[in-house]
C-alpha cells in the first residue's frame, strides 16, 4: 500500500542552538516545503506535527501553529503525533494513513522541537518520560544511563564495544562537516573520541560525551501525496515500503541487546519493498547514542550479533562503502531535536534521492532507508524510499 504515496517537497532548518521559537521554526519549514513542492497551500488537505515534550521542554498545543504559515491553511485538520523520539515518523505514518484512507490527497508533515532554552537537567527529565515509569529501577534511569546499560551488557556478552563506538562518533562527525544544516561541524580523531578526558568525560559509564547525541533545536517538513498525483510535481520520491513495530516498554521483559523491534521493522520493510540490504544505497539511522548505531548494524543484518564492529572494520558504513550510514552526521552530529528527527531523516533522504543533497550527495542513489526509534527500541519505524520519475 505504501507504494501509492510519494514525497514531493521538503523543508529543513539548521539544527543547533537557535534563537527562533517553536512557532517560527514550524512556519519556516512549512513555507520551505510548500515552496519546494510548488503546491498551492489551499490544496493541502491536512497537516500533521511530530512533537515530543513530555510536558516540560516546549509548547503544549502546537499542531495548529502550522496554520500560521499561510492563510489558506486555516480550518485544515491538524493533529500532533507523539511517540517519544520517533514522533516525527509517527506523524508521517498518520499522514500516510489519511492518504490511504482516501481522506486526503496532499498532506503536510512537520517535525519540530525547541529544547536548548531549558536547562540540561529539565531536558534529561523530559526525555526520561519515554522510559517505563512503573518500575522503581527503570524510572530512575536517564536515557544516557539506559544506553550505558546496553553498552555494559554488550561488553559482558560479546566484548567491549567502546572502540567501535568511538569510530562511529568519528565517522558521523566527519560526515556532518559536509552538512551545512548540522548542529556540530567539528571533527574528532579516534584518540579524542576513545579516551576519557576533561573534554570527553563519562556521561553514563561507559558512555563518553562523544557517544551521546546533542540537545538541539530544529524543524523539518515534507509534503506527501498519492503516487499518481506526484507525476505532476517536479520531483518525487515514493515510499517503496514503510514498517512500524512497537515493543514492550519495560526493559526487564525483553533482551535489549537483541533489538528485536528494530530487527522486525527492518525485515518487514525489506520484505514489503522486495529488496535486500545489498540494494540499499544509503541509510539514515537513529544513533541517539553510538551503541544504538552499533546495535542497528546487527538488527538490519549488516553484521552478525555481537560483530557490529565488522561493518566499520570492513568500511561498509563509511562514505563510498557498501551501505553508507548517516551521511547527514546522524543524531550524533546533526543533532536530535526529538520531534523533528524522523521528519529530518525523510527530508534529507528525499534530497539525496532527488540529487539535492549538495556535499552530502551519494552519486546515483536510487534506494534509501530510514530508521527512527522511540525510547529504548520501543517504537521502531523503517522506511525504504525510491527515486520516482515525476
Amino acid at each position: 500500500m505504501t507504494d501509492t504515496i510519494s514525497i514531493v517537497g521538503a523543508g529543513h532548518t539548521k539544527f543547533g542552538r537557535l534563537t527562533e521559537n517553536l512557532e517560527e521554526m514550524i512556519v519556516a519549514v512549512t513555507r520551505e516545503a510548500v515552496e519546494d513542492a510548488g503546491v498551492d497551500p489551499g490544496q493541502i488537505d491536512a497537516v500533521f506535527l511530530g512533537h515530543f515534550n513530555s510536558g516540560l521542554v516546549s509548547d503544549g498545543f502546537a499542531s495548529s501553529l502550522i496554520h500560521q504559515a499561510y492563510p489558506e491553511l486555516r480550518f485544515k485538520p491538524a493533529m500532533r503525533a507523539e511517540n517519544a523520539c520517533a514522533s516525527g515518523s509517527a506523524a508521517i505514518h498518520a499522514g500516510m494513513n489519511a492518504i490511504q484512507a482516501g481522506k486526503a490527497r496532499i498532506v503536510l508533515v512537520v517535525g519540530a522541537e525547541k529544547m536548548t532554552h531549558r536547562a540540561t537537567e529539565d531536558v534529561t527529565l523530559a526525555l526520561a518520560g519515554a522510559g517505563y515509569q512503573n518500575d522503581e529501577n527503570e524510572k530512575k534511569l536517564s536515557f544516557p544511563q539506559v544506553f550505558g546499560v546496553a553498552a555494559r551488557e554488550y561488553t559482558d556478552r560479546y566484548g567491549s564495544p567502546l572502540d567501535a563506538m568511538a569510530h562511529i562518533s568519528v565517522k558521523n562527525h566527519a560526515n556532518a562537516m559536509r552538512n551545512p544544516l548540522a548542529h556540530m561541524q567539528k571533527e574528532f580523531t579516534f584518540e579524542q573520541a576513545s579516551q576519557v578526558t576533561n573534554k570527553n568525560p563519562e556521561i553514563a559509564p561507559p558512555l563518553r560525551l562523544t557517544d551521546c547525541s546533542l540537545v538541539t533545536d530544529g524543524a523539518a517538513a515534507i509534503v506527501m501525496t498519492t503516487e499518481d498525483n506526484a507525476a505532476s510535481f517536479d520531483r518525487a520520491v515514493r515510499f517503496r515500503s514503510a514498517a512500524h513495530v512497537s515493543d514492550l516498554i519495560p526493559m526487564s521483559r525483553r533482551d535489549f541487546l537483541e533489538f528485536e523491534g528494530p530487527a522486525r521493522a527492518f525485515g518487514m520493510a525489506l520484505d514489503e519493498a522486495g529488496v535486500t540490504l545489498d540494494d540499499i544505497d544509503f541509510a539514515e539511522v537513529h544513533d541517539c547514542f553510538t551503541i544504538a548505531e552499533l546495535l542497528t548494524y546487527e538488527a538490519m543484518g549488516l553484521a552478525p550479533k555481537g560483530q557490529g564492529a565488522k561493518a566499520l572494520e570492513e568500511g561498509h558504513v563509511y562514505r563510498g562503502g557498501k551501505l553508507p550510514v548517516n551521511l547527514s552526521g546522524g543524531l550524533k552530529a546533526k543533532g536530535h531535536p526529538v520531534g523533528a528527527t524522523g521528519v529530518s531523516m525523510h527530508a534529507l533522504s528525499y534530497r539525496q534521492l532527488t540529487g539535492q543533497a549538495g556535499d552530502m550527495q551519494t552519486p546515483g542513489a536510487r534506494l534509501g532507508m530510514v530508521f527512527n526509534m522511540g525510547g529504548s527500541a520501543v517504537a521502531n519505524y523503517v522506511s525504504i524510499l525510491e527515486t520516482q520519475k515525476a
